[in-house]
């Protein structure tokens, strides 16, 4: 079977050269050859999930064709019809509401805030609160100058107390402390030099020695005897572990890899063919389907369009079309024509009856209020037709005097 799937020796060299890419074609991989297995469940498989799914794909066809129709006759005019009436119920009253009720009740209670607050407010300021502002600051101007004066002369006063009489008195001061300081400096050194050297001679020389003689010497087999101690738990620890990895390996690691490297193996990769080839089965038997299906599909549209579509269609145009244009040409046209000619008939009625009352309040308003003050041409000095100017004198421009 493998055999019949393989390319004879030179049949590359025989394909028409038109056939080939023009690009560079990439060298392909060999595909893996397929087992027995494979080829045995794969014909069987396909028929059986073709002939399961055939009516699952028409049947899903047929669902898909009636939710498009219903959508485009029933529920796209539906939704839109629902979008208008909520738009008419909700949206257009809120609008109106907004547009002849809130929008001019706004700008009338902004007139009024305008009018009964703003402008009593602006003119307090200006004419009230502005001068009584102005006296204020004036008066703290000036309180403000006799401070400043008297908090000079009481600077200068300050300053002569502190340079005549505070000065020598704390230079006084001070030359005492340093005194004072210097020998209680003197006193503290004695006292320090007397203690650091008791200290030394009678604590940190018997330390020094007991540390170097005692405590050294003890703390070196301690920690001896604590490695050695440390190594043989190490050593039995180490025993034990490698006993219970060899137990645990032999009771539990040996069998589970045995279990699946001879028997979990083997098995998954038997399901994973049969679960592939199923797949396989299932995309083939769709998309025959959907040929099945669509070969259908267009069997029944022609059967409907010959049924239904083609005598309709007949009656359209060798019945009612004739009909259609006999009723337009013997009583449409005349019919329209008689009344564009009593609209246009109507028209020049009502342009005269206008007219007519025009005038007839024209003579009336005359009759009442006289004749109309005719406006009086205005003499601007300027020749009439193409006469030369002359400003004002009676030569003309070649005969000047």
């Amino acid at each position: 079977m493998d055999l019949e799937k393989r390319p004879r020796e030179g049949s590359e060299a025989r394909v028409d050269p038109r056939e080939r890419p023009a690009g560079p074609t990439a060298r392909r991989e060999p595909e893996a050859p397929e087992g027995c297995l494979a080829v045995a469940i794969r014909i069987p498989v396909r028929i059986i999930v073709l002939v399961l799914v055939v009516p699952v794909r028409m049947l899903w066809d047929a669902l898909v064709v009636a939710g498009r129709f219903l959508n485009d006759t029933l529920f796209r005019p539906l939704g839109r019809a629902l979008l208008w009436l909520g738009r008419a119920v909700f949206v257009w009253q809120f609008v109106g509401l907004w547009r002849y009720v809130v929008v001019p009740l706004g700008k009338a209670l902004g007139w009024l805030g305008h009018v009964l607050v703003v402008v009593p407010l602006v003119w307090l300021y200006r004419y009230a609160l502005t001068p009584v502002g102005h006296v204020i600051a004036w008066v703290a101007r000036g309180v403000g100058a006799g401070a400043g004066r008297l908090a000079r002369g009481l600077g200068a006063a300050l300053g002569w107390v502190y340079a005549w009489l505070l000065t020598p008195v704390g230079h006084a001061v001070m030359w005492g402390l340093k005194g004072a300081g210097a020998g209680l400096a003197a006193l503290g050194l004695g006292v320090w030099t007397a203690v650091a050297w008791l200290t030394k001679y009678l604590v940190v020389v018997p330390a020094r020695r007991l540390h170097t003689w005692v405590l050294a010497p003890v703390g070196r087999a301690v920690a001896w005897c604590c490695k050695g101690l440390v190594w043989l738990l190490s050593m039995i620890v180490a025993g034990v572990g490698t006993t219970l990895y060899w137990i645990a390996r032999v009771l539990f690691v040996l069998p589970a890899l045995a279990l699946w490297r001879w028997i979990l193996t083997p098995a998954g990769r038997a399901l994973a063919v049969v679960g592939r080839e199923v797949w396989d089965a299932l995309g083939h038997a769709w998309r025959v389907a959907g040929h099945i299906s669509l070969a259908v599909g267009r069997m029944l549209g022609t059967l409907l369009r010959w049924i239904f579509v083609e005598p309709v269609r007949w009656m359209y145009r060798s019945v009612l079309t004739p009909v259609g244009h006999v009723v337009r040409d013997a009583v449409l046209r005349p019919a329209a024509e008689a009344v564009r000619s009593v609209r246009r008939v109507t028209r020049q009625a009502l342009s005269a009856a206008r007219e007519s009352a025009r005038q007839a309040r024209a003579d009336f308003r005359r009759m009442l209020l006289g004749e109309p003050r005719q406006p009086q041409p205005v003499d601007r000095r300027e020749p009439s037709g193409r006469e030369p100017r002359t400003l004002g004198s009676s030569t003309t421009a070649l005969t000047k005097d």
